[in-house]
């Protein structure tokens, strides 16, 4: 029994099992969880993700938010009093661990011969005087002069720490109310990591809620403007509905979340799912107006045998691309691969079956008017003229888009990874203002955790942590570096007189080193030094703060810092989220060239497998290739980035662009089997199914389009990307493709 029979067999039971299927597939979706958090994206073998936890273990996982305050003078009067004011109900907020600012900063200084621990704004300065006293005194101190306050005394900060325990949105909420409660005219700025997962995660939301209803009334209109027929609208429609309904309920299923590029899912689904039923829809309305009498039944049967080979090729070399995406190391992405390849295989089989079942219930209706009547629009005579030159000068064509390919190409040479996720949000967005401030007024706003253990009271120990602190401060870029010699020094100036020879030095003995600290715990708040030591002076913390505009500079600070440690013989944990940028980095690059490759090799098969020749695998390759070299070149030279966003185009690309290609391969092998030689072949191929491609090509296209309206800049680059490699696939397949097979008449196309 062939598929054809079965559908109208079995139409009813086809019928009821989709739409039950569906409804199940709508129950999960109540459970759908948002996870905006990069970094949990990744392997938990990864070495930031473990060296994280280590520091964690002794220092506590706690995650850093500031708080950047804008003003012509930080130290006026009112500004002072919000940030005191602000502190100290932030200090007392359990979800807060440690607060700073400049009102938990320490003066230390020597006082008769003995260290005194003083804050350092013992009392806000009412007037000019006092004003520029403190500032004088706020630049003698390191540890809070471009820590928390900026050079040009134009910013303040309070740092914030929080462990992960505490929910993003009630965490932003204390914040927000308490900015609220004390009011002033400050500008405000937020950075860190709760405050980015939370802002992805409401914009997740947004683009979920904005982006779908869009891309389904422009699928609905795109779908109307071509067939003029409700039932020629509404079945491919319906055909995409479910499609996203199973490929989204399968997150919840599968026990995942939902990531930040799992934006792209839904609209993927609706620019690759309508296209089997667009095929059914066109093929429906042909035979009606040519076969006006045929029996629906019938109508629908002659339908699906025409169209069920074609359509099922097309089908699996998407499938088969789209699972290139398995391969990545990015876990987000390798699950969007699977529940994309799933949901394009439903609806694969919702329009083999679902559609021709119902076609075959529904009335004929009216007959439309005929697309073939001699009219010519731009679409036919823009292929026509292809078809003419492509037969006319094939080597010239060729030679062009050699030439296209290698000028594209190099522009690889200036191909970057991005270097961290600032990228989630704009450029204009509080979090993205705050790093740029961060660069521009404090240390930076990237920053490495050097973990050490031994006897930390060791003056080797500590005279080495002094080394690495002067290295790395001469190092371009690198703001403050941070450990405990910064602090037993600053001790020793003021237990010392500037002639001794203990002045701003390290104690030469262990016992030197304890008597310090025990001193500065009497006199200050020893809670001050769990920033640098652990409880029992086995593990110490050097955090090192400064700003880098490419990864390249992050590796090389990375590779000094661990050289150096290696020198000392020392085998230190190096943590931090600017790691953590360096491992998705990788991740990012690494997954790409991963899935690219198992998506050339996999199509490469099927394409030799479906026409039964190597030769067909190869050719076929061409236009995949040649995309994915002139989009990445041409990334190159625009400047823009590859991201954990960007990274997917390849594979999806190649998963769509595949089958023009083979559309464009079945038709010359159809003409040549029905006596045409190359060259009528290949302008017939371009003059009826040149035609049906391009539509299918823009509808897809389109669809992507919808996502140039995210909140997220890396989704609007992937948009106008996609969009370009999808067009030099169209254009690859029906001029290059045409062009290498008048030039090298393939022996497969004859078979």
């Amino acid at each position: 029994m062939g598929l054809s029979n079965f559908v109208i067999k079995y139409r009813w039971y086809i019928i009821i099992v989709t739409l039950v299927l569906v409804l199940l597939g709508i129950i999960p979706l109540t459970k759908i969880r948002v996870n905006p958090d990069l970094e949990s994206y990744l392997p938990q073998t990864m070495p930031s993700i473990q060296n994280n936890k280590k520091i964690g273990e002794y220092f506590g996982n706690d995650e850093l938010l500031l708080i950047i305050f804008q003003t012509e003078d930080v130290l006026n009067e009112k500004t002072l009093n919000r940030i005191r004011k602000i502190t100290d109900t932030l200090s007392i907020m359990p979800q807060f661990g440690r607060v700073y600012s400049l009102f938990q900063g320490k003066d230390i200084r020597s006082e008769e011969g003995s260290m005194v621990v003083d804050p350092v704004v013992q009392r806000i300065p009412d007037n000019e005087d006092d004003r520029e006293a403190l500032r004088d005194a706020i630049r003698k101190n390191d540890l809070v002069y471009k820590v928390v306050v900026s050079e040009d005394f134009k910013y303040a900060l309070i740092i914030l720490s929080s462990d992960k325990t505490v929910n993003d949105d009630h965490l932003m909420q204390l914040i927000h109310e308490t900015l609220q409660k004390y009011p002033g005219d400050e500008e405000i700025y937020i950075n860190g990591s709760p405050f980015l997962r939370d802002e992805a995660s409401k914009k997740i939301g947004r683009d979920i809620m904005l982006l779908l209803p869009i891309g389904l009334l422009v699928m609905f209109l795109i779908l109307y403007f071509s067939f003029r027929e409700l039932r020629s609208v509404l079945l491919p429609f319906f055909v995409v509905l479910f499609s996203i309904v199973i490929s989204m309920a399968l997150i919840p299923v599968f026990g995942w979340e939902f990531s930040l590029i799992g934006v792209i899912i839904p609209v993927m689904m609706l620019a690759i799912a309508n296209n089997y039923g667009v095929y059914y829809a066109a093929r429906y309305q042909d035979l009606r107006a040519s076969q006006p009498d045929l029996e629906a039944s019938e109508l629908a049967k002659q339908v699906s045998g025409y169209l069920v080979t074609p359509v099922t090729l097309c089908g699996l070399t998407t499938i088969v691309g789209i699972l290139g995406l398995v391969a990545h190391l990015f876990r987000p992405a390798r699950q969007m691969g699977i529940v994309s390849a799933i949901g394009i295989s439903f609806a694969l089989l919702v329009s083999l079956l679902f559609i021709p079942a119902v076609l075959s219930l529904l009335k004929k209706g009216r007959i439309h008017k005929d697309l073939q009547d001699g009219s010519k629009g731009f679409i036919p005579s823009l292929t026509e003229r292809a078809g003419e030159g492509i037969t006319r000068h094939p080597k010239r064509i060729v030679g062009i888009f050699i030439l296209f390919m290698a000028f594209c190409s190099a522009g690889l040479f200036f191909f970057k990874t991005a270097p961290d996720s600032n990228d989630v949000l704009p450029q204009s967005h509080s979090f993205n203002k705050a790093i740029n401030i961060m660069d521009n007024s404090f240390g930076g706003s990237k920053m490495f955790n050097v973990m050490f253990q031994g006897d930390v009271k060791d003056p080797a120990l500590l005279a080495c942590l002094d080394k690495y602190e002067q290295e790395l401060k001469k190092v371009p870029g690198v703001g403050t570096v941070t450990s405990l010699s910064s602090i037993i020094r600053k001790i020793s100036k003021t237990l010392n007189d500037s002639t001794d020879a203990g002045y701003d030095h390290i104690p030469d003995s262990r016992e030197g080193v304890a008597q310090y600290l025990e001193l500065y715990s009497m006199s200050g708040d020893p809670q001050d030094l769990e920033q640098f030591v652990d409880f029992d002076y086995t593990s110490t913390l050097l955090t090192v703060q400064f700003k880098a505009e490419t990864i390249g500079e992050i590796r090389s600070l990375l590779a000094k810092i661990e050289g150096m440690a290696r020198e000392d013989s020392l085998e230190p944990v190096i943590g931090g989220y600017t790691l953590t940028d360096v491992d998705i980095n990788e991740s990012v690059e690494k997954g790409q060239y991963y899935s690219l490759l198992v998506a050339f090799v996999a199509i490469f098969i099927l394409l030799s497998l479906i026409f039964k020749s190597f030769q067909a695998g190869l050719i076929g390759s061409i236009p995949l290739a040649f995309a994915v070299f002139c989009t990445f070149g041409l990334m190159g030279w625009l400047g823009k980035e590859l991201d954990i966003v960007t990274a997917l185009i390849s594979s999806i690309s190649i998963g769509l662009g595949v089958d023009f290609t083979i559309h464009v391969f079945w038709r010359i092998k159809w003409e040549l089997a029905h006596g045409n030689n190359y060259g009528r072949s290949i302008k017939a191929t371009l003059k009826t199914i040149g035609r049906g491609i391009v539509i299918n090509a823009s509808s897809v296209m389109l669809g992507f389009a919808v996502l140039s309206l995210s909140a997220f800049p890396l989704i609007r680059s992937f948009a106008l990307l996609i969009i370009l490699s999808l067009f030099l696939c169209l254009v690859c397949a029906l001029v290059l493709i045409p062009a290498i097979c008048y030039w090298t008449r393939p022996k497969f196309l004859e078979k």
